[in-house]
C-alpha cells in the first residue's frame, strides 16, 4: 500500500469505525475502552479519543491497538500539515535563530515520526500474514514497538527543541499542538505494549 494510498483510506477507514460505535456502541465495550486506557499516561484522553470506535474494537486488545495507532497517526498528520500550511506566517513571528531553527527540525521530526506510525499501522494490519506462530507475532509486534518508539522519540525531540525558545507566537502555535499529538503516541504505543505482552495473535 502506497503513502498516498494509506493517507487517503486512513480518514475513511476512521470514519467508519466511528459511525459503526455510534450506532452500535455499548456499555460493555467502552467499558473495556475504559478500562484499556488505565495503562495509559493519559487515560482520559485516550478514552474520549477511542471511545466513538467502540464497535469496531469490541474487547479486542488488537483492534484496539490498530485503532490507536490509526488516531495517532492522524493527529501526527493534522499537526504536520498546520506547520506546512502555516510555515510562512509561523516564520515572520521567528526572527529568533532559535524558533527558527526549532521550527525547521520540528517539521522534519513530525514527518519523520508520521512514517514511523504508518509503518506501525501496516505491520499491524499484517499480523498473521507470516504465519499464525509465536515467534512471527512477536517479530511483527517487535517492529510495530520499534517504529511507534522511534516516533515517540521525534515527537518529544520536536518539543524539546522549544525549551530554549522564547515564550511567542511560534512557540504557542506549535508547541501546543506538537505536544498534544505526542500524548496519542505516547497512549497508541502504551496499549501496543499491552497486546504485545499478552502474546497472541
Amino acid at each position: 500500500m502506497t503513502r498516498t494510498t494509506t493517507a487517503l483510506l486512513l480518514p475513511l477507514l476512521l470514519a467508519a469505525a466511528a459511525g459503526a460505535g455510534d450506532d452500535h456502541g455499548n456499555s460493555t465495550t467502552t467499558d473495556y475502552i475504559r478500562s484499556s486506557c488505565n495503562a495509559t499516561l493519559y487515560p482520559d484522553l485516550c478514552y474520549t479519543s477511542l471511545s466513538r470506535y467502540s464497535a469496531a474494537v469490541q474487547q479486542s486488545p488488537r483492534r484496539l491497538a490498530r485503532v490507536a495507532i490509526g488516531v495517532a497517526l492522524s493527529k501526527v498528520r493534522r499537526t504536520a500539515s498546520f506547520l506546512a500550511n502555516n510555515a510562512s506566517a509561523l516564520a515572520d513571528y521567528g526572527s529568533d535563530r532559535r524558533a527558527a531553527a526549532a521550527l525547521h527540525d520540528c517539521r522534519s521530526n513530525l514527518g519523520d515520526a508520521a512514517e514511523e506510525i504508518r509503518g506501525s499501522l501496516k505491520q499491524m494490519r499484517q499480523l498473521g500474514a507470516a504465519g499464525a506462530t509465536e515467534e512471527a507475532f512477536r517479530f511483527q509486534m517487535s517492529n510495530v514497538q520499534t517504529w511507534m518508539s522511534a516516533a515517540l522519540t521525534d515527537e518529544e525531540t520536536c518539543t524539546d527543541g522549544f525549551q530554549d525558545v522564547a515564550d511567542g507566537e511560534v512557540k504557542a502555535a506549535v508547541y501546543a499542538r506538537a505536544a498534544e499529538a505526542k500524548k496519542y503516541t505516547s497512549n497508541a504505543l502504551a496499549l501496543v505494549n499491552t497486546y504485545a505482552a499478552a502474546g497472541t495473535p
